[in-house]
């Protein structure tokens, strides 16, 4: 329920008009349009939360070359660049969430990254609202921000104490949108369920990534992608949206069947269905008000306990919709512990 535009990646062209960018932005040149502006607008009719990417570093700034040549003792493309388009972006739009990267070459006291957060917090207009990441400085990450990333399609593969974020991409080979791209590179629709629920378990956000043509569009397939992703959230979101980590992450025997909760309510989302249509679970434990469903089908399953620990649910014989999901249905399990 959020998403996130990359304002400006490492060659430093600038989807706003940006006052330090002359001619080398959106507004300037290209589709003449403020795309930062418009897609934020759009957004907020729709009630999604807006964030900003904002790359520190650029690649080819003469200032920034010069910065580093001189081993980050000046600091000429952070006053005259980086830092007038952070508070620009922040005053203008007023984001809900800023994604930092290009952090990784220079240590916090050339990009003066904690004298911005200081301001942020404390005195800009999304002082009480924003969200920012970890990517401020050379040896941020994964130690300091609102949230972790900690690297690209990072999987920590257990619970983590602070809150985290899995930012994957639809073509595996890319961020951007390339022309030569072959569909053994796009992530299925079964791939992407998987990661969305594996890293929810473990209490992370999924961000998923498309990168739209020169043009700015976004091809068929990622559009086929995101649309399927969001037919099994219109049906499984209960389990997704504003869930929590369980205290069982994954099946003991399986990573196939993962879990999530809400209050009392646990859900176990299975990733394979059962040839024989009985889908066991160990880890809950059962009692005499135990009641099971399963999200997108009416009515309730029966169970019954497991011969060991856990419960055995007897699954629907038919599929809950015509067009069945490849993979990823949810048992909402209430009365268990």
């Amino acid at each position: 329920r959020y998403v996130v535009l990359t304002t400006k990646h490492h060659e430093g062209f600038t989807n706003w008009g940006s006052p330090v960018s002359w001619n080398w932005n959106s507004l300037d040149t290209g589709p003449h349009r403020d795309l930062v502006g418009e897609l934020g607008q759009a957004l907020r009719e729709s009630n999604i939360r807006y964030g900003l990417y904002h790359s520190l570093l650029e690649w080819f700034n003469p200032l920034y070359l010069a910065d580093k040549e001189n081993g980050f003792k000046t600091q000429n493309f952070v006053l005259k660049k980086t830092m007038p388009e952070l508070y620009d972006l922040v005053l203008t739009y007023k984001p809900d969430l800023i994604w930092s990267d290009g952090d990784w070459e220079a240590p916090e006291s050339y990009w003066n990254s904690t004298s911005f957060l200081a301001w942020l917090y404390n005195d800009s207009p999304v002082k009480d609202t924003v969200v920012v990441n970890d990517r401020w400085c050379n040896n941020c990450s994964c130690h300091h921000g609102g949230y972790y990333n900690c690297a690209d399609k990072y999987k920590p593969g257990t619970l983590l104490t602070h809150k985290w974020e899995m930012c994957s991409s639809i073509d595996k080979l890319s961020w951007g949108y390339r022309s030569n791209m072959n569909i053994s590179d796009v992530m299925d629709e079964a791939s992407i369920i998987e990661e969305l629920v594996q890293t929810v378990s473990f209490g992370g956000n999924y961000l998923l990534n498309v990168g739209p043509t020169k043009e700015g569009v976004i091809v068929p397939i990622f559009q086929e992608r995101l649309l399927a992703l969001g037919r099994w959230l219109d049906t499984n979101g209960e389990a997704i949206y504003e869930s929590k980590p369980w205290r069982v992450q994954m099946e003991n025997s399986t990573d196939t069947i993962w879990y999530t909760s809400k209050g009392s309510v646990v859900y176990a989302i299975f990733l394979i269905w059962p040839r024989d249509n009985v889908l066991e679970l160990s880890s809950p434990i059962p009692s005499a008000t135990t009641q099971v469903t399963m999200l997108g089908f009416a009515g309730t399953l029966k169970w019954q306990k497991s011969p060991g620990k856990g419960l055995l649910v007897t699954l629907p014989l038919v599929l809950p919709s015509p067009l069945p999901s490849p993979s990823g249905w949810t048992i909402k399990l209430e009365g268990v512990k």
